[in-house]
């Protein structure tokens, strides 16, 4: 909250809302249950308060001690957000900063409330502070990264021919749940399939030949984990070992590229450049990466036109790609932690694909 409130006053900021999801995770360790009834974190130069639902404040009062500026269905939240924005905000002086995940209805709430005000989302403000990982947040991430790891190996201990893309995506849950994480996403595209860059995993059985996209993350300890690996049962496709040495040298060109006070766009620039210099600009259809904290997607995006600075403690994902319609689908995702003299690797996995036996 100090680092925060430090931040709103460098860019005159009065206010912060946000609403329950995780920017009010960060902020204060818990969130109530989100559903259609108003609740905000506000956040001024000095105070804090919460329009709270009057169902879900005393649940909420065993998080916090901040006030709780309580409203019951019967009456409306109207009478008791201009209290709250008189203890949090009484001046009504600065721009207000809105959660943009936060509902539309509760950001209008908040808006008709403080119809004077300039509003801006939290990517100066919040958003920024929540890019920047703190050690107990990289040590989290790198828990998280290890048993992903492990979930990995699992997927390329099981993979035979005659299994189904699903049944390959069940020995990934499993692990992850069976180790106390919360799976989150299993992609799993042979061939054609992987031609898809989120193809959805499918009956489609597996076979000698086949080049399989593996992309599985989860959530332990909650931070979430993300990451993608090449396997080839047998023999690889035609033209496979070009394409995916392609790829490698963009993840390289574009974690060579990654550094403090480089803009995302010049790390996305890196990978673009090679995938393209060697005819395969068209089939890179996506950013090259994303942000991962208490989201698995969030800010930094690594993007063709992103002019965010990048700092020393980011954490975000490399991952280029080669979709070849109707033939395969390459792709190689790290995540990283930039650190002064460059990005810091969470897998300890081989970027190589694993290959099976057919």
């Amino acid at each position: 909250m100090a680092r925060l409130r430090a931040t709103m006053k460098e860019t005159g900021t009065g206010l912060v809302a946000v609403g329950p999801g995780s920017h009010m995770q960060w902020l204060v360790g818990f969130y109530p249950h989100p559903d259609e009834r108003p609740c905000l974190l506000l956040v001024g130069p000095e105070k804090a308060a919460f329009l709270m639902p009057a169902l879900n404040a005393e649940a909420a009062k065993q998080s916090s001690s901040l006030p709780m500026f309580e409203w019951a269905d019967a009456d409306g939240p109207d009478a008791a957000l201009a209290r709250a924005l008189d203890e949090a905000f009484p001046e009504r002086a600065g721009r207000v900063v809105l959660d943009e995940t936060m509902r539309a209805d509760f950001a209008f709430l908040l808006a008709d409330a403080l119809p004077g005000n300039a509003r801006a989302f939290t990517g100066d403000t919040l958003g920024l502070l929540r890019s920047i990982k703190d050690e107990d947040e990289y040590r989290r991430l790198k828990i998280s990264s290890r048993l992903n790891d492990a979930a990995m190996q699992a997927a390329w201990a099981a993979i035979r021919p005659g299994m189904t893309e699903n049944q390959l995506a069940d020995v990934v849950r499993d692990h992850f749940s069976s180790n106390g994480a919360r799976p989150l996403f299993w992609i799993v595209g042979a061939n054609e399939n992987g031609a898809h860059p989120h193809h959805s995993t499918s009956d489609r059985v597996l076979k000698k030949g086949d080049a399989v996209v593996i992309d599985i993350g989860g959530r332990l300890d909650g931070y979430p984990s993300d990451m993608t690996r090449m396997a080839i049962i047998g023999e690889a496709p035609e033209g496979y070992a070009e394409v995916h040495a392609v790829v490698e040298k963009a993840v390289q060109a574009a974690l060579a590229a990654a550094k403090p006070g480089v803009k995302a766009k010049e790390v996305d620039k890196a990978a673009r450049d090679v995938i393209a210099a060697a005819g395969y600009g068209e089939y890179f259809v996506h950013r090259t990466g994303h942000g991962l904290g208490i989201d698995g997607h969030e800010p930094p995006y690594i993007t063709a036109t992103s002019e965010v600075l990048l700092e020393e403690g980011m954490v975000f994902s490399i991952e280029p790609g080669i979709y070849l319609p109707g033939r395969f689908g390459i792709r190689l995702e790290e995540i990283v932690i930039l650190r002064a003299d460059g990005p810091e690797i969470f897998s300890e996995l081989p970027r190589d694909a694993f290959i099976a036996k057919a």
